[in-house]
């Protein structure tokens, strides 16, 4: 585990004091912060990839054709 060190401003220390109540430490609460915003990037990223994908004519068939054979083989 590594250890990091910044530079907080004031904004950034009243953010943190407000973060931490409830018993969780400066440490807790940045490593939820970094956790959090890592996710929200993978979210959006993941949402960019599904609208491509979505907006892929070609891929749109693809599905439809699998989709079709897929249904005719729960017919038998």
């Amino acid at each position: 585990m590594a250890t990091i060190t910044f530079r907080t401003d004031d904004e950034v220390d009243r953010a943190l004091a407000e973060l931490g109540t409830g018993g969780r430490d400066r440490s807790q609460v940045i490593r939820d912060s970094i956790l959090a915003a890592w996710r929200r990037q993978r979210d959006v990223q993941l949402r960019a990839e599904a609208e491509s994908l979505a907006a892929d004519a070609d891929d749109r068939a693809e599905v439809r054709a699998v989709l079709a054979e897929m249904e005719s083989l729960r017919a038998w």
